[in-house]
């Protein structure tokens, strides 16, 4: 049986991607995907160079309900925004869903906040520049405190806001590279647990995000193999993700990483549909 291929967190010109949204689509039928999901970055509460804003989220909206129609009968097509949640300083996630009738929500951290003072250490991106100064200013190199921080308020995102899927799960080991903190600490695999023991409460949908190994910024999954395996043996679902920025990023590491996850024993992966919600075997 042939793999269902699809990308369901992609990133427009309406953000901090590259190119118009029916680009991809041109570009995801050439690649014979069956379904694109489009999830920009959501409006935050205060001015940054990579969320939509709040005054062009309409027309995000209803262009993409357009080309659903316009390519209904060349692939699925999705309306969805990637969500920060960061407390006091984000929309809460339901305005969203009650505003602009998604068809779901990836909620992502990409800024973690400080527990006492609320400042921001910005943990994704191109430049580990950026991670070293806010890992430096906002929790004084106490690596224990920010690295449970961006656990914590993972958490507080899937208990409060209740995101279908979660984005890039471990993305805080992005540009630390092995420098302060290992991915084999038992305090950092503790916080691993914890959390995939919450999604599997909360039913979310664990993403497999590519975009680390095809940018070449890490030499993993987000999340790695081996939380992929934990998470499978608790049934938490598993949707394969390439986080594109570009219309050639939409199949970035994708076959590749196919086949790395059959040969650890993924069985699964989970797609989204007009009807819901769906699985389909990794062969």
């Amino acid at each position: 049986m042939k793999n269902f291929l699809a990308n369901y967190h992609t990133h427009s010109h309406y953000c901090d991607g590259k190119e118009a949204p029916e680009e991809y689509i041109k570009k995801a039928i050439e690649f014979g995907f069956s379904a694109l999901g489009f999830s920009s970055h959501a409006p935050i509460h205060f001015e940054n160079d990579y969320s939509i804003s709040i005054e062009r989220l309409k027309d995000y909206c209803l262009e993409i309900e357009e080309l659903k129609k316009k390519y209904s009968e060349h692939l699925a097509v999705f309306l969805a925004l990637e969500a920060d949640y960061i407390p006091k300083k984000t929309y809460e996630f339901d305005f969203f869903r009650k505003e602009y009738q998604l068809d779901y929500i990836i909620g992502s951290i990409h800024l973690v906040a400080h527990p006492n003072t609320g400042d921001l250490w910005f943990v994704d991106g191109g430049k580990s520049e950026l991670w070293d100064h806010g890992f430096r200013e906002v929790f004084e190199e106490d690596i224990v405190k920010g690295v449970k921080s961006f656990f914590h308020q993972t958490n507080e995102m899937i208990e409060s806001q209740k995101p279908e899927i979660l984005g890039h799960f471990d993305k805080i080991k992005m540009h630390n590279k092995n420098r302060f903190f290992s991915p084999d600490d038992s305090w950092y695999k503790k916080l691993i647990i914890e959390s995939l023991h919450l999604f599997r409460e909360k039913n979310t949908i664990l993403e497999i995000n590519t975009r680390g190994l095809y940018k070449g910024r890490y030499d993993e999954l987000f999340p790695s193999i081996s939380i992929l395996q934990h998470a499978q043996t608790l049934g938490i679902p598993l949707m394969l993700n390439t986080d594109a920025h570009h219309p050639a990023e939409l199949n970035g590491h994708y076959n590749e990483t196919i086949q790395e996850l059959k040969k650890a024993g993924i069985k699964e992966l989970w797609h989204y549909s007009k009807k819901g919600w769906f699985s389909s075997t990794i062969d």
